[in-house]
């Protein structure tokens, strides 16, 4: 298992059909955490001269960089392209829209669009990568506002997806709803 910067191309190594891949992906830090948000510019993470990340590569720290930077242009039809038909897109229990959605649609009508809804500037800042095999855990931040009660929120956050074939079958969100309630909370 590898800690991979959201900004390289290719670290994390594709599963063979023996299993996963026995090599463990690069190990760097984000020297520029990358905020991804809804409708937000995306930070620069990319070291001068790097490839871009947003190319069509099935590797699957790639694709899931690809949904952070669909979210960060607010471009859901971008995001939709990176999830499987039959996702399984799980909300934590006590955050605000604690629940399993299935579907490209389905998420992005009750996850996406309801975020920005309720929220100005969105943002999942997408700080490190630790990716083995198809599974890829990110390690990241939210901040936002809360529209109906102007309070500000910062949280820290784990994501687990799951990538096959080049797309997201799975997804689960960790986060202290706590600080999420108490921003919605006047």
């Amino acid at each position: 298992m590898g800690l991979t910067d959201p900004s390289a191309t290719g670290a994390a190594p594709e599963p063979s059909a023996a299993g996963p891949a026995t090599e463990p992906s690069s190990v760097g830090a984000a020297t520029e955490p990358s905020g991804v948000g809804l409708g937000a510019e995306p930070d620069p993470v990319a070291e001068p001269g790097s490839p871009p990340v947003t190319g069509t590569s099935a590797a699957p720290a790639d694709v899931v960089r690809r949904q952070y930077l669909a979210s960060a242009a607010g471009d859901l039809d971008a995001l939709r392209a990176t999830l499987a038909p039959d996702v399984e897109w799980t909300e934590m229990a006590g955050f605000p829209l604690a629940g399993t959605y299935r579907t490209p649609d389905g998420v992005t009508t009750h996850v996406m669009a309801a975020l920005g809804a309720d929220w100005d500037d969105w943002t999942a800042h997408d700080d490190a990568y630790v990716a083995e095999g198809e599974n890829v855990v990110v390690l990241a931040r939210y901040t936002a506002r809360n529209r109906a009660t102007g309070k500000e929120l910062a949280a820290r956050v784990a994501h687990h997806f799951v990538v096959r074939g080049g797309l997201i079958v799975r997804f689960e969100q960790f986060v202290d709803t706590a600080l999420v309630r108490d921003a919605m909370t006047p």
